[in-house]
């Protein structure tokens, strides 16, 4: 990889001061790396974006089309649970198209995904969206943007996997104590049951798979069943304070929850949009 000029990396148009990515700890062990896949096949985009997050203390490793991408992916299951920390996943891929490289990785994970597309049309991302992905950003992008991005489903990813780890790490714990997080973790009304501790949601009887982001999203739900919550707080709440994006991708999310709950998707009784504000479950 060519080396770029001192002082920035220039991508689609981007400017990245060095200061402002921050120096690597060369005494940090490779293995406490994050693992981001980056899913991209334009070496000009790849490339500085690759040197970008290595600086940033990522390990990435790039795959330049779906294909492969995929091979990557499974070869990365294979030596661990979920394998990479993160995917950034260009929607237009050689060979095999990043909607389907999205859907057929979240068939068997829970990897944080992040479309990097040229494509800003509502249908394109919606349907990358609905295929899977996390969260989506357009090209040509503010690369501060997509490291927030990045650090905010990261942050996420790991809170609700230490969150999983401590609820099944207490053998010693007493049996109320035990009955007590029981309660906690399992929210259950209007047909619905969801098992926080075990990632389970059951709708009417029935086991229904489900993302991290929604399944996270329906739990604040369902933890403030009557309540109208705003926009602003959702997003807040599930993606982060520091999110940049704007409001679709919660929309979209929501669609999502309904075709998995509501009995008639288009005339929700569960989910229900305060028109100007926000949503309210119940």
């Amino acid at each position: 990889m060519n080396q770029p000029e001192a002082g920035k990396l220039s991508m689609h148009g981007s400017d990245i001061d060095k200061q402002e990515v921050g120096s690597s700890d060369a005494n940090t062990e490779e293995l406490s790396k994050p693992r981001i896949l980056l899913v991209e096949d334009e070496d000009s985009i790849a490339d500085p974006l690759a040197f970008l997050l290595g600086r940033e203390r990522y390990e990435v490793e790039i795959a330049e089309n779906g294909r492969v991408a995929l091979e990557m992916f499974e070869a990365a299951r294979a030596r661990a649970e979920d394998g990479y920390d993160l995917i950034l996943l260009d929607l237009m891929l050689p060979e095999v198209s990043g909607t389907e490289v999205c859907r057929r990785v979240r068939e068997k994970s829970r990897v944080p995904i992040i479309m990097l597309t040229a494509k800003d049309t509502e249908l394109d991302i919606v349907v990358g969206l609905e295929r899977g992905a996390d969260d989506y950003i357009t090209k040509p992008y503010s690369t501060r943007e997509l490291l927030a991005r990045v650090r905010a489903l990261l942050r996420r990813s790991t809170t609700s996997t230490s969150a999983g780890t401590l609820a099944a790490a207490s053998p010693g714990a007493t049996r109320d104590t035990q009955n007590t997080e029981e309660r906690q973790a399992v929210l259950d009304t209007h047909g619905i049951r969801l098992d926080t501790g075990r990632h389970e949601l059951h709708v009417r009887g029935m086991t229904t798979p489900v993302p991290l982001r929604e399944f996270e999203l329906l739990a604040y739900l369902m933890e403030n069943e009557g309540r109208v919550l705003t926009r602003a707080q959702l997003i807040d709440r599930i993606w982060g304070s520091d999110y940049f994006g704007d409001t679709k991708t919660l929309d979209v999310h929501i669609k999502r929850i309904r075709e998995r709950i509501e009995e008639t998707p288009k005339d929700p009784k569960l989910v229900r949009t305060v028109r100007g504000v926000g949503y309210r479950f119940g």
